[in-house]
């Protein structure tokens, strides 16, 4: 996997489930080893309170692909960066075009500044 601000590695899906109804924004999104796959990926987005998750897959020809909706062509990326500025767009067979990243140092921080603030109460 290419370095990307949104991979939170072997998070679980509960865990990236919390992280994502946190931040609340609809079309937040990140990215997650599967529990289940090994050497696959999750694509985990926020939409109407929801989390969807997409498995992202590098294929033997060495792009990269994503499971959306019955019905929409797969189409093969170069990297993940480059699928996912196609699914920032609307119609691309996923809830919600991609909209929001959610980066484990934003989320950390957002973790410590509540925490200080619980403290504090």
């Amino acid at each position: 996997m290419e370095e990307l601000s949104v991979y939170h590695k072997a998070i679980g899906k509960e865990e990236g489930e919390r992280r994502l109804g946190q931040d609340g924004r609809e079309g937040c999104y990140l990215i997650r080893n599967s529990e289940t796959m090994p050497g696959v990926y999750c694509l985990c987005v926020l939409c109407k309170g929801f989390v969807y998750t997409y498995r992202l897959r590098l294929e033997v020809d060495g792009s990269w692909t994503a499971d959306t909706a019955d019905g929409v062509e797969k189409r093969h990326f170069r990297n993940i960066a480059n699928l996912i500025l196609a699914l920032q767009k609307p119609d691309q067979g996923i809830a919600i075009p991609l909209y929001f990243p959610v980066t484990p140092d934003r989320w950390s921080l957002a973790q410590k500044i509540r925490a200080e603030v619980t403290e504090k109460e």
